[in-house]
């Protein structure tokens, strides 16, 4: 197959996963409505639900079935937290209407190193976000069918290629793909929540639950400040609507705030009626099944109903890895605007979508599935630090912003704001402190993210500096041309190199390296008897290597004609009809191309001739 028709294959194979491209003007119909955007950026929260309830009960077995009582205050404790941080987030909103959240709000009130603690934080708190999530969503489908257990890692990075795809194809069509599951999962949920409720009422649960109230002998403070951070695993993703605010059809920050304020509502009442079930039932933690897979079990049994709220459950913790694809590339894209990232993050890609974080979050979340061998319990204390991080850097910076300016109602805004800091800050030392056995690589890597941002901006303005000009003083320099055109032989390569050689200037040179007498009489006898106009210089090599000669070659001419002439190395080059054939040759061209690259302030340039059989 020839290589156009390869390229055509590609072509046609990348139109099908991701669809056709979409003309810039078309960016306005990609923003998000309230309800395709409660889909796309809540489902993350929304599907926490999952396991903030369970994370709760794991710590507290630890003092025995007689303390999961306290997982009815601590719900109701981490239910108040959530209101702060949803009314705080909502004052972000209308201050920083262009998107942003933690990063913008830290780095524009806190200073620069703080934001991109912030930013560092978030990028991270995402790329877990997908594997969490993925993670989570295997369990509840191994749940269902313990004999997958073995097999959760190949499901979870199945799920990352197929949300890597279907983000790819633009957020108008993920959030159209993601609306049904999502509210589809709010609706078996609250189904879930008001069925078991009812049979409780009625007497139909046989369980007997500690009292509430009930003294337990071993249980300490220390353990239920780590609970109630456990629970706190909750609140994640809550500050993806800040972060996305461009992503909306506008008034984008009305439209955000509405969003957000439904998204805590439906996570609030799903969140602490899972937890009343959770102990009404006497549902205790199980390596094998989970919470909400026994409450289920319990209220219907296992028929149809139970298999429909696993299976929209784990569809909804798969689909909730889709708000870190709407959030990890917006991030990304403002971070390299303010030059902390590479460029290629300000693309957009065919479908109008910062592709190339969607891939790289992709690859990213991915690896930590396989390290964490899917493993869920492991990955979340580390989610929830890199959540917390940018939740108090941003209450933190919200209080700066409010004692500068001193806005209308400041005093009200200020309050809410340091609640919600102190409130975060204590949960992240808790996380630190109870936890750091899973969390300790933070620190070594929120450091080490923090450099790299660095180091990319000192680059760019490196750059910036070498690169600036004087607008009156530097002005182009006309200088003559000279073309070395290194040859290999007498092939119609050469001659098509040379005819366009000699179309820019008459100071053409050829260069041809000999390895013996016998090649180089042989190559000067056919040049005379050829005699195209243009000069051959031959050099012996005693060692067999053309790139050295050549490299000497060139430092004469330029050592001797850069201040009067600009040097264009040209090189000649086949381009074989079939990919494989190209192995079958020397690539020198590309060695010599790829070493003046690098070592040379000299044109280089290739002169393709193209094979047809």
């Amino acid at each position: 197959m020839q290589l156009k028709g390869e390229v055509t294959v590609v072509g046609r194979f990348k139109r099908l996963l991701i669809g056709r491209p979409m003309k810039s003007a078309e960016i306005e119909g990609e923003r998000l409505t309230k309800l395709k955007a409660l889909a796309v950026l809540s489902s993350d929260a929304l599907s926490s639900v999952a396991y903030g309830t369970e994370q709760i009960l794991i710590v507290l077995m630890a003092a025995g079935f007689a303390a999961v009582w306290y997982s009815i205050p601590i719900s109701l404790a981490v239910l108040g937290l959530l209101l702060i941080l949803i009314l705080s987030y909502r004052q972000t909103i209308f201050a920083y209407p262009a998107g942003g959240g933690a990063y913008v709000v830290a780095k524009d009130n806190l200073g620069v190193r703080t934001g991109l603690l912030a930013g560092g934080s978030l990028l991270v708190d995402y790329i877990l976000t997908v594997a969490v999530s993925t993670s989570a969503g295997t369990d509840a489908i191994t749940s269902a069918f313990p004999s997958l257990h073995d097999h959760r890692v190949l499901i979870a990075l199945i799920m990352i290629l197929f949300l890597t795809i279907i983000s790819l194809r633009g957020i108008t069509e993920s959030a159209s793909v993601l609306a049904m599951p999502v509210y589809l999962f709010v609706f078996a949920i609250f189904a879930l929540i008001i069925s078991g409720i009812i049979k409780y009422a009625l007497g139909g649960v046989d369980a007997h639950p500690p009292e509430i109230g009930a003294a337990v002998s071993n249980i300490s403070l220390f353990l239920l400040l780590k609970a109630f951070s456990s629970g706190c695993s909750a609140l994640t993703g809550v500050e993806a609507v800040s972060n996305a605010i461009p992503n909306f059809k506008q008034p984008a920050n009305r439209n955000a705030a509405a969003t957000l304020i439904m998204m805590g509502a439906i996570l609030g009442a799903m969140f602490v009626g899972i937890s009343l079930l959770a102990y009404w039932y006497g549902i205790t933690p199980n390596p094998k099944e989970t919470v909400v897979s026994q409450i289920a079990d319990s209220t219907f049994g296992r028929g149809v109903i139970y298999y429909i709220i696993q299976g929209v459950t784990a569809l909804i913790l798969f689909l909730a890895a889709n708000t870190a694809y709407s959030a990890f590339p917006l991030l990304a894209f403002m971070l390299a605007k303010d030059k902390y990232m590479p460029n290629v993050f300000m693309v957009r890609g065919d479908r109008l979508g910062f592709s190339n974080g969607i891939i790289i979050l992709g690859i990213l979340s991915a690896l930590l599935v396989v390290l964490f061998h899917g493993d869920t319990e492991s990955l979340i204390p580390l989610y929830a630090v890199g959540v917390f991080i940018p939740f108090t850097l941003s209450q933190l910076g919200m209080m700066v912003r409010w004692i500068k300016l001193k806005p209308a109602n400041w005093i009200i805004k200020l309050v809410i704001n340091t609640i919600g800091m102190l409130t975060t800050l204590v949960i992240t030392l808790i996380f630190i402190f109870t936890k750091f056995g899973h969390v300790w690589m933070v620190f070594l890597f929120l450091p080490v993210v923090i450099w790299i941002f660095l180091s990319i901006n000192k680059h760019y303005r490196n750059t910036a500096d070498q690169l600036r000009i004087n607008m009156e003083a530097d002005k182009p320099v006309i200088k003559g041309s000279t073309i070395v055109v290194p040859v290999a032989g007498i092939t119609r390569v050469v001659m098509q190199s040379l005819s366009y050689a000699k179309s820019l200037t008459e100071n053409v040179v050829a260069v041809y390296v000999g390895f013996d007498d016998e090649d180089i009489e042989r190559m000067e006898k056919k040049w005379e008897e050829w005699n195209p106009g243009v000069r051959l210089i031959v050099l012996r090599s005693s060692y067999r290597s053309v790139i050295r000669p050549l490299m000497k070659f060139i430092d004469t001419v330029e050592w001797k004609s850069a201040e009067t002439d600009h040097i264009t190395i040209l090189i000649p080059q086949f381009i074989t009809k079939h990919w494989w054939q190209y192995i079958l040759h020397n690539q020198t061209g590309l060695m010599l191309h790829a070493y003046l690259f690098a070592q040379k302030d000299v044109v280089i340039t290739t002169v393709p001739y193209h094979l047809n059989r």
